[in-house]
């Protein structure tokens, strides 16, 4: 295994249980493509996926049949989890990294149509090279829905990804993006470029699943903004808000993330480092995962170029 990745798996094949379904997500350590491990954003954004679909916009009565768009799929994890909950989802990566996505696709569709699953949707696999005219064209945007996990690490990404996004967008898209701060010069340079054109919410962290969810790991709702209106008599044009509540967040005066108190998973200093949490001498499978991640940035091999 290669020491420049920041969860060294130690297998090639990864369980996973989702809404009841024993998956199986492949995985190649041994690659040089980023796009071939399951990364923690991804296991966070399923997660939370599950925790929340009981009711609202996330229970399969309000998902069944939306047109779903993953970009840079990887694994497949989430976009599998949007299917089972009754989307028509299509992953999309680089050609590189289709064969494994599409391996980890067939599988885990086989073991969900074991059980007869009625509210599984539809998931296939298309490559897409972000601002590629053609791949953008091939699978017929716009969509419901566009979600991506971990595709935003590096500074140059940020510009074509925000207008793959817009290309695949309709006036009523909702945008689901879960991702792990590295930087913080690319996490605010990111949140400058998405608040020019979309309403940005912070998925509350206590409405994300109790175990899988980390400081480091954030996920974002956003939705289009409207044309200003003027209001009232004061004169000042306000925003007319894009309806992205969930149903699950817990709303603060400047829609940012309710940080409340810890749920007893791996934290870290203002240095990023790891904080020993003394409440739990075992460490769990996700716990050890975060650890490993962040030995790896402290030890600064995680090069990514």
């Amino acid at each position: 295994m290669e020491p420049d990745r920041l969860n060294s798996p130690t297998t090639f094949e990864m369980p996973l249980e989702v809404l009841g379904h024993e998956l199986q997500f492949s995985q190649d350590p041994n690659s040089k493509h980023l796009g071939t491990t399951v990364w923690d954003a991804s296991l966070v954004f399923v997660k939370f996926l599950e925790r929340n679909c009981r009711k609202g916009r996330f229970s399969p009565a309000k998902l069944k049949g939306k047109r779903v768009i993953e970009l840079g799929a990887g694994c497949g994890v989430s976009g599998v989890g949007m299917a089972l909950l009754g989307c028509d989802v299509i992953v999309t990566d680089q050609k590189e990294v289709l064969p494994l996505l599409q391996r980890n696709v067939d599988r885990n569709i086989s073991r969900i149509m074991q059980k007869n699953t009625e509210s599984f949707g539809s998931i296939k696999v298309s490559e897409l090279q972000w601002g590629d005219e053609s791949h953008i064209k091939a699978v017929g945007p716009p969509f419901d829905y566009i979600i991506g996990t971990d595709v935003v690490y590096v500074e140059h990404l940020l510009e074509p990804l925000l207008q793959t996004i817009l290309a695949l967008s309709g006036p009523r898209t909702t945008i689901l993006l879960g991702y792990e701060i590295r930087s913080t010069c690319v996490h605010d340079k990111m949140l400058e470029m998405w608040k020019t054109k979309f309403d940005v919410k912070t998925v509350s962290k206590s409405k994300m699943d109790e175990t899988f969810q980390h400081p480091s790991i954030q996920l974002f709702i956003m939705g289009f903004k409207q044309s200003a209106e003027i209001t009232g008599n004061s004169g000042e044009a306000t925003v007319e808000k894009v309806d992205v509540e969930t149903g699950v967040e817990d709303k603060s005066s400047d829609g940012n993330v309710d940080t409340g108190e810890g749920t007893g998973v791996v934290e870290e200093d203002a240095e990023g480092h790891a904080k020993t949490n003394t409440n739990n001498a075992k460490l769990s499978k996700w716990e050890a995962r975060r650890y490993g991640a962040m030995a790896a940035r402290i030890l600064r091999d995680v090069k990514i170029s």
